[in-house]
């Protein structure tokens, strides 16, 4: 199983990675783990079909400039970049 800390990690690498900027550069402005209320993380891409069972896992979400980035894991997997527009928020009142 993941950890928070291990996934805020794996999150500002690839953020770092994707925008060019230095570890440094980033900021994470918020951490946390929380219930997904789908197989989506919180993610769904359109025209897929997920799991309907509550997930548990992590949202981060990191500045790097003028644009921030959301990533959603699984607390199995890794976070995966979510696009702003996409990024739904977790299962009301049920965060772990």
């Amino acid at each position: 199983m993941n950890t928070l800390q291990s996934a805020i990690d794996a999150a500002l690498t690839d953020a770092a990675r994707r925008t060019g900027l230095k570890p440094t550069e980033l900021e994470v402005l918020s951490a946390e783990a929380v219930t997904w209320s789908d197989g989506s993380l919180g993610c769904p891409q359109p025209g897929m079909m997920y799991t309907q069972a509550l997930v548990p896992g992590f949202r981060i979400r990191v500045r790097a400039g003028a644009e921030t980035l959301h990533y959603h894991a699984g607390r199995s997997g890794q976070p995966t970049l979510c696009p702003a527009e996409l990024a739904r928020d977790p299962a009301p009142n049920d965060r772990t």
